[in-house]
């Protein structure tokens, strides 16, 4: 069984290394593969520009997507990966610091899967990552690729 990638989606460095940290600390080991706007994610998922020799077929497990990103923000990169077959079903976890009701609300209307404030505090947060990486990583089934 290939392993589990995950895409974390994160323009903040601070909060890419907490969120790295968190993971080692809770012994989740997969990849993670880092997008800092929402181009670069939108280029892995889909293998364009930088990530044009990707092979598309192999999609992360789960994708930790931020709101407040540099180019196209994560409701839009959200948007676009709900109106593609290819990516219409990937799990999208909104991991953000934003306190916006509208926010929350759009999440889920475009499409998120779960919907995660950062907790402010790191053992608080870490906690998150644990829960977060036993759900979508161990505990949650997916459904099967049609690509092979």
């Amino acid at each position: 069984m290939k392993e589990k990638m995950i895409l974390l989606v994160e323009d903040n460095p601070d909060d890419e290394a907490l969120t790295l940290r968190a993971f080692k600390k809770s012994n989740i080991l997969n990849e993670v593969v880092v997008a800092r706007d929402g181009v670069q994610a939108l280029d892995f998922l889909f293998a364009t520009g930088t990530y044009s020799d990707r092979d598309v077929n192999i999609m992360p497990q789960i994708v930790l997507l931020d709101i407040k990103l540099p180019k196209i923000d994560g409701l839009e990169v959200l948007r676009r990966l709900r109106s593609d077959e290819r990516t219409k079903m990937l799990p999208v976890i909104i991991l953000t610091s934003s306190k916006e009701e509208q926010d929350l609300i759009n999440g889920y209307k475009f499409g998120c899967n779960s919907y995660i404030r950062k907790p402010v505090d790191f053992s608080q947060f870490s906690e998150s990552i644990r829960q977060l990486g036993l759900y979508w990583l161990v505990l949650n089934e997916t459904p099967p690729r049609r690509d092979g």
